[in-house]
């Protein structure tokens, strides 16, 4: 798979002869069409999220999905008589997605060229595309995982956490404990990587150099022992988050340098990243050696860096980075920092429960 074209992770689909046959507002709308069916249960399967911008009533063409029961599939749906990029970059924002990620298929072809126009990063397709769309790279992951199958149901429980937290009267940190959170640490086996590696290609905004680690290379990894390979999962009462993490680590007699922190934005706001950094460093002072975090700034992901300087690293040079590799990493540009972490003794997470293995057994180089 050619992966110099970037993945779907949203298609915003127009409704009046796009979606379905005729317009509603004329002649009631009329069946989808084959492919366009099988077009949409292909993508919900490979976990491309899919929404609508179509301009009609709301209520009238929410309950047309429904009586072709296929309303379940669009998560995001923006009806109405506004422009179409302004709907286009409202799911965008929503659900937290560059731009560059989000394709939209319409039949008109003004409709496009206002996309298109307003917002060039957007894939613009026809409805003739549709048929064609599945073999697209665009559209078809290296593979398809379970998380991959639940994306749309996990997008679905954030909503639900979303008006779960409008209604919380209480402090923010009550209302994180009131989730009932549970993170799960542990070394990856040959089951997860590939699970491991769409996370890494998927998150852009929480990856802390930008580096996608194919299967190949994680599978490597994974039998040298002085590499941990770790993925972190997490759930709560509403639900399965699936995998939402990873972290590569390669153990030195002084130093543990964290290769890859990678993380999902879909749980940012519940503090995951700053939990997984806490816990690494409570280990490496357990076992009595500094950490060194590789980061590369992307334009994406400054985000990670104030995590990992909110964490306590600086570019302090140490005695303990020397000998240490530049860029062994796949594709590394070289134009990255090493940050620095005297670790400390670190309490427990206050807002959720974490279940993770102790690393000090494993091999150095």
């Amino acid at each position: 798979m050619d992966r110099s074209t970037a993945l779907v992770k949203c298609l915003v689909w127009d409704l009046d002869n796009t979606l379905w046959q005729g317009t509603l507002l004329e002649d009631g709308g009329g069946a989808l069409r084959d492919d366009v069916l099988r077009t949409v249960t292909a993508l919900d399967e490979r976990g491309v999220l899919q929404a609508v911008a179509s301009r009609n009533d709301h209520d009238h063409a929410w309950a047309r999905l429904e009586a072709l029961g296929v309303a379940e599939y669009f998560v995001v749906p923006r009806i109405g008589w506004g422009p179409k990029s302004a709907a286009v970059r409202e799911i965008a924002d929503e659900l937290g997605f560059a731009l560059g990620t989000i394709a939209f298929v319409d039949d008109q072809p003004a409709e496009r060229a206002e996309v298109a126009h307003h917002l060039p990063e957007v894939r613009c397709f026809t409805h003739d595309d549709v048929p064609g769309l599945l073999d697209l790279p665009d559209f078809t992951p290296d593979a398809v995982t379970e998380d991959s199958r639940r994306r749309r149901a996990m997008y679905q429980a954030g909503r639900r956490r979303t008006r779960a937290k409008e209604e919380f009267a209480g402090a923010d940190r009550d209302f994180l404990r009131s989730l009932e959170m549970r993170m799960g640490i542990r070394r990856a086996g040959p089951e997860d990587l590939t699970r491991v590696a769409e996370l890494t290609l998927r998150t852009s905004q929480m990856n802390a150099t930008g580096i996608h680690y194919p299967d190949a290379v994680l599978r490597e990894l994974l039998d040298d022992p002085a590499h941990e390979v770790l993925v972190a999962t997490m759930d709560d009462r509403f639900g399965a988050h699936g995998a939402i993490g990873v972290l590569l680590v390669e153990k030195h007699d002084r130093v543990w340098r964290l290769k890859l922190l990678a993380t999902s934005c879909r749980v940012v706001a519940f503090g995951a990243g700053a939990v997984i950094l806490t816990w690494l460093a409570d280990q490496a002072y357990r076992a009595g050696v500094h950490l060194a975090a590789d980061f590369r700034r992307t334009g994406r992901n400054r985000v990670m860096e104030v995590a990992y300087r909110f964490s306590g690293y600086t570019d302090d040079p140490c005695p303990c980075l020397d000998g240490i590799a530049a860029d062994d990493a796949p594709d590394a540009p070289g134009d990255g920092q090493r940050l620095h972490l005297l670790p400390a003794p670190q309490p427990p997470p206050a807002t959720m429960a974490l279940y993770a293995p102790e690393l000090m057994t494993v091999a150095v180089r």
